[in-house]
């Protein structure tokens, strides 16, 4: 209820004492008149109390706060013990919050407290009175006081745990995009050696074990090339020293394979491993400890995953989970978390690259004194999806499993991807060969003659064929390059070898023989020759001319409807308001 129903005129004499306050004004009038010189006080103890809180209020120049302060702008995030404990961490991405400037990183508003035992229980009251006699800020001063009921006495000690994370973090998560990115410009770049690299090349202090996350879908293009290679020569290195007697801290490497319930289920786990460690090996990786296939989506293989970590770890050991940006390094954290024993670790998931931004000690998942570190994804510029906008990436990533897309071609066709790839058949030793498009549903194909290939790249780039979206962005995704592979079959059953381009997808060619292929895409990106993935294609072939899946052909026939519909229903509004006996001149 109001301060003025709870309590008499007496008591109200002692919280709105204004005889009292302008008995001091009277008293202090002289430091606040512009011909009297202001107050001196030899002593800062002899000023009143009220001084300082009168001069605060009406000061032109801002209150200084800690929360104000320049903050670094790193990305070290919370992983060392020495840690300053007025830096606070986002537990969503790992960057020091601060609440002074919104253009700066880890800018956050902090919620209010609300109670539980108040908190919406009497919205539906009315002001008591709007007469004058009762001033603003006696009505701005209301005091709820409601009564205790039997069935709101347990609600006194609930407290309801909500972390609170940035702004950045909040609208990825409620909105599933960043309101300004160029804030994230101001952060430098993830420096794998400065933070973990350090750690992992000291012949002393506890065991690390890197968990190296790669995507399923795409391979080659987040498979961390350099930290494999640096991790692998730090394991000769230490391995050596420890074998002649000295201290040497070897570290564990796990390598985590995400998101296999994007391929396909016919695939056999078996040969799925065989060719992972073919392709780790090839890329640096010579040095694994394990390897494990896993679905956080699907919560496949992530106990297998979990018992293995936490033997290698220890008791006192430091996990570090390391991957290129967008692998599913924060989604697997996460899922692992609700794994062991229920706890809930609160990382900021989104299909967008570079969710995290600082390292984020994750405590709870690892038992005794180990402990999980979630890293910021590692920048891949080879990767087409960096260069891409928002709308677009959300049409290059694959979120859907993944379905073959095949092709009987001869020499002088060519096969488009969107905007971003096309192959050329150039020579065959056969007549034919079979070419399967392994690449998110959403986006279009085209087969035609190679000769006309440049009038693709001119007259539908950017519309029929995207992304890119709109014609201005094909410049601005660079120069478009070629580059020759020779490629070699002895079935024509499955395919026998991969064209992999990074961050997009892949060709799969089957033939029996050998080809002459062209492959043109972006300059920058990177395009591999590999043993293939997944051998089998499609039972049905795809024909001449633009292919679009059936979610954008869905899309397509809803918009041109709508379209329709907006154009029939002007023309009544036309037939409405024109007179009688007025003929309409077409």
């Amino acid at each position: 209820m109001l301060l003025t129903r709870s309590h008499s005129l007496i008591r109200l004499r002692h919280h709105c004492s204004i005889s009292a306050f302008i008995r001091y004004l009277t008293t202090c009038s002289s430091s606040f008149h512009p011909s009297s010189p202001k107050p001196h006080f030899q002593n800062p103890a002899e000023r009143p109390q009220f001084y300082f809180t009168f001069s605060r209020y009406f000061s032109s120049k801002a209150a200084s706060s800690p929360s104000k302060q320049s903050l670094p702008l790193t990305r070290d995030g919370n992983y060392s013990e020495t840690s300053p404990e007025n830096l606070i961490v986002c537990p969503g991405c790992g960057v020091h919050m601060q609440d002074g400037d919104p253009k700066h990183p880890g800018f956050f508003i902090k919620p209010s407290q609300k109670d539980p035992r108040t908190y919406r229980l009497h919205a539906h009251l009315e002001p008591v009175s709007q007469e004058s006699e009762f001033s603003d800020s006696l009505k701005r001063g209301t005091v709820l006081e409601p009564e205790t009921h039997d069935s709101e006495a347990g609600l006194v000690g609930v407290k309801y745990e909500r972390p609170v994370v940035c702004a950045r973090c909040h609208s990825l998560r409620h909105y599933g995009k960043v309101k300004d990115s160029t804030v994230e410009n101001l952060l430098p770049d993830f420096d794998f050696d400065h933070t973990i690299g350090k750690k992992l090349v000291s012949t002393s202090g506890t065991r690390s074990v890197v968990l190296m996350v790669v995507d399923a879908s795409d391979f080659d293009g987040s498979f961390p090339k350099k930290v494999a290679s640096f991790v692998s020569d730090t394991i000769d290195e230490h391995s050596t020293a420890w074998k002649l007697g000295k201290s040497g801290n070897v570290p564990r490497v796990v390598l985590v394979v995400t998101k296999i319930d994007l391929l396909p289920s016919s695939i056999s786990p078996m040969r799925f491993e065989h060719w992972v460690r073919q392709r780790a090996r090839e890329g640096g990786s010579n040095k694994l400890t394990s390897v494990h296939l896993v679905s956080a989506v699907r919560d496949w293989g992530l106990k297998n995953l979990v018992d293995d970590v936490i033997a290698l770890a220890g008791q006192r050991g430091n996990v570090w989970a390391i991957g290129a940006q967008n692998a599913g390094k924060s989604t697997l954290i996460n899922s692992l978390g609700k794994h062991v024993g229920g706890k809930v670790s609160h990382l900021t998931e989104a299909p967008v690259p570079g969710t995290t931004l600082g390292i984020v000690r994750v405590d709870g998942v690892l038992p005794r004194q180990a402990k999980l570190f979630d890293t910021p994804g590692l920048l891949h510029p080879h990767q087409i999806a960096t260069r891409l906008t928002r709308e677009e990436q959300k049409l290059v990533y694959i979120s859907k499993e993944l379905k073959p897309r095949t092709y009987r071609i001869k020499a002088g066709h060519s096969v488009h991807i969107a905007g971003l790839m096309r192959l050329d058949v150039e020579e065959l030793s056969v007549d034919s060969i079979y070419v399967t498009v392994w690449a998110s549903v959403y986006l279009p194909l085209h087969m035609g003659k190679t000769e006309n290939a440049c009038e693709m790249v001119e007259e539908h780039f950017g519309h029929q064929l995207q992304p890119p979206i709109g014609k201005d962005r094909v410049k601005e995704l660079g120069q478009w390059v070629r580059k020759e592979f020779c490629v070699c079959g002895n079935s024509w059953d499955s395919s026998s070898e991969d064209i992999s381009a990074a961050g997009l997808g892949w060709f799969a060619i089957g033939l029996k023989g050998e080809a002459q292929l062209g492959v043109w895409t972006y300059d920058g990106i990177d395009v591999v020759l590999r043993n293939s993935l997944l051998p089998q294609r499609s039972q049905y072939f795809e024909v001449s001319g633009f292919t679009m899946s059936k979610i954008v052909s869905k899309a397509d026939q809803t918009s041109n409807k709508a379209l329709r519909q907006s154009e029939k229903r002007k023309q009544s509004n036309q037939k409405e308001t024109t007179p009688i006996g007025v003929e309409l001149v077409s």
